[in-house]
């Protein structure tokens, strides 16, 4: 039966876990919050483990995806914080099973990075299933303003979240170790915690040009906080970006080798309709450069995709990237008679977005460098997915633009949520990068991770950035999979055993 205090611990845990995440950034808490629930699940059997961390991963879930209640509605919003929160709750469990089995018995030491692999398993596991699986969330987003990130470059988030709930746990152990006074325990535990707390700032991180620069117009249009219905304004969302595109080359910023708008920018497709043709064509002519946009592509006979265009003032399309990882129950609707019994919002999405099957990398001419320099292309919750960003770099990205449209998730955190996996991502792959909103934020980032400029929040601005070219893969890219797939099959393996383990400790066969 669950302790009320540990309950209470938990519920307090997953709170404290969602400051450390943005608007408020307090990422030590997120030690502090793992360390909370090491010890509510401390002692405890693994149904009580599942319900304790079930209610940690609710308490940090409901607020931490607060803006699918302002986009959606309370059911799907609750649906989404329940099911990511009984993750948390089956890491939990899986640890108390990898505990009690004694597969450590000799090796209390390693209880701490145990638990951490366990927890990591779990973040790999919900970012695959259900419906391709949902990485909002993972501690390691949380950690960008700390030198734990600098770890990126070398291992990417599965690393990162290792490292950190692996210090948290450290955090637990010494306070366990220092009331029980243990003192050989309660010293050595927080000193593995600093070391691993630092040793990030030992990763060669580099942010010079290696290729030549790119000189970039950014255009963040902005429209009404309208919720939802800011759907209903294709035609003004096109008109503001427009409007904001004469505004940046008024200020006469210096020379432009491209234009970036962002995801939805021109809600009608330009090569369908005319009033949107001329307006981006306009933008294009008067820039001087050539203009990537975000838009919709009703092409396919099975559904749409969600695309961005690289146009020309002559209306020319140099390219285009469809987006690789639709959202389900955003942009296409699994199971949708089920899905409209919860939220009749779901009708919404009258024709369900497909997947696109290319990697996001677009071409852009650069007389000046007399090639074409090659765009890493990432559309709006992309970004969150590992595997979409490795495999657009892989494949020759000198810089990452994200594109993305937040029109319909108010003054909630879930901009800067994003911002924080792009300034993530800039680290991982050691590449400058550009995140261009309808509405904000937007920002210009260096490939250490370091915000050099960053918009508000429904406002319309423009921004002007050199930014460096570089070639250099990361380890993170190279060996991604790789270390994406052990973190995932090893925590797998030894739960698995550890489970059988004791069964066959129970009973006799």
């Amino acid at each position: 039966m669950l302790k009320i205090w540990k309950l209470v611990v938990a519920v307090a845990g997953g709170t404290i876990l969602n400051l450390g995440f943005p608007d408020a950034n307090l990422w030590p808490l997120i030690f502090v919050a793992v360390a909370m629930l090491w010890w509510t699940i401390d002692d405890a059997t693994a149904w009580s483990a599942l319900g304790l961390g079930w209610a940690f991963g609710i308490a940090f879930f409901a607020p931490h995806v607060w803006w699918a209640y302002v986009s959606v509605g309370p059911i799907p919003w609750a649906a989404l914080s329940i099911v990511e929160g009984l993750a948390i709750g089956l890491a939990a469990a899986a640890w108390v099973h990898v505990d009690l089995s004694g597969v450590l018995e000799r090796l209390l030491w390693l209880r701490a990075p145990v638990f951490a692999l366990v927890w990591v398993g779990m973040e790999q596991l919900r970012s695959m299933v259900p419906f391709g699986g949902f990485p909002w969330g993972r501690v390691a987003f949380g950690m960008v303003d700390s030198p734990v990130a600098r770890l990126a470059w070398l291992g990417g988030a599965p690393l990162v979240s290792w490292v950190t709930v692996t210090i948290g746990a450290l955090v637990a152990i010494g306070v366990a170790a220092l009331r029980a006074r243990i003192p050989l325990m309660a010293a050595t535990a927080p000193f593995a915690a600093v070391v691993l707390l630092l040793v990030g700032l030992a990763m060669p991180i580099a942010a010079q040009a290696q290729a030549g620069t790119l000189r970039t117009g950014v255009v963040q249009g902005n429209v009404p906080n309208a919720g939802l219905d800011a759907f209903a304004q294709a035609r003004q969302v096109t008109e503001n970006h427009l409007a904001q595109t004469h505004l940046l080359i008024a200020s006469e910023p210096g020379p432009m080798d491209v234009l970036l708008w962002p995801e939805n920018s021109a809600d009608y497709d330009p090569r369908t309709d005319v009033r949107t043709f001329e307006a981006v064509s306009e933008a294009a002519q008067i820039a001087g450069v050539p203009l990537l946009l975000g838009t919709g592509d009703y092409s396919p006979d099975n559904g749409r995709y969600n695309a961005s265009l690289l146009w020309t003032a002559d209306g020319t399309v140099l390219a285009q990237y469809n987006k690789q990882r639709p959202a389900p129950f955003a942009e296409y609707i699994p199971m949708r008679s089920v899905a409209r019994f919860f939220s009749k919002e779901v009708d919404r999405v009258r024709t369900d977005m497909v997947a696109g099957d290319r990697p996001g990398v677009v071409p852009l001419p650069v007389e000046r460098l007399d090639r074409d320099v090659t765009l890493g292309v990432v559309i709006c919750f992309e970004v969150a997915y590992d595997w979409v960003v490795r495999d657009s770099v892989a494949n020759g990205a000198e810089i990452l633009i994200v594109q993305t449209n937040n029109a319909n998730f108010g003054r909630t955190a879930e901009s800067t949520q994003q911002l924080a996996m792009t300034r993530f991502r800039a680290m991982e792959t050691g590449r400058a990068a550009v995140q261009v909103s309808t509405v904000g934020v937007s920002a210009v980032v260096l490939p250490n991770g370091r915000v050099v400029e960053q918009t508000g929040l429904f406002t319309a601005e423009h921004m002007y950035a050199e930014l460096p070219l570089r070639s250099e893969i990361t380890p993170a890219v190279k060996w991604g999979l790789a270390l994406e797939w052990l973190f995932a099959l090893v925590p797998g393996l030894l739960v698995t055993y550890s489970m059988l383990r004791r069964v066959g400790e129970r009973y006799e066969w």
